[in-house]
């Protein structure tokens, strides 16, 4: 087994390019370690950074803040939101908080 690494943010060399043509041209084999996969098994792989996105993906909600909060919070300029977020989060991440604001 020949094992090669291709920095795929960077274009292909010429002998890339023609490692990876030699390479579709050759028969795909398939046995007990790797079977063929049928179209339902197929349709259940999914990109790693779909995944990632949808993890990251921010929701919209409607939130009520007291006056004073809604001040404080638009003090901190441009991005305000974005740090409400991460402010929301670590507190979600703090039990104990949680327990003194219930």
């Amino acid at each position: 087994m020949v094992k090669k690494t291709i920095d795929v943010s960077k274009k292909p060399t010429e002998s890339q390019i023609r490692m990876l043509e030699e390479l579709d041209a050759k028969p795909i084999t398939f046995d007990e370690d790797c079977p063929q996969l049928s179209d339902a098994e197929l349709a259940q792989f999914r990109r790693i950074t779909d995944i990632r996105n949808e993890e990251r993906k921010k929701q919209t909600v409607s939130l009520r803040l007291s006056p004073q909060a809604l001040r404080k919070a638009k003090s901190l300029g441009k991005g305000y939101t974005s740090v409400l977020s991460r402010i929301l989060e670590a507190a979600l991440n703090d039990n104990e908080l949680i327990k003194r604001s219930l």
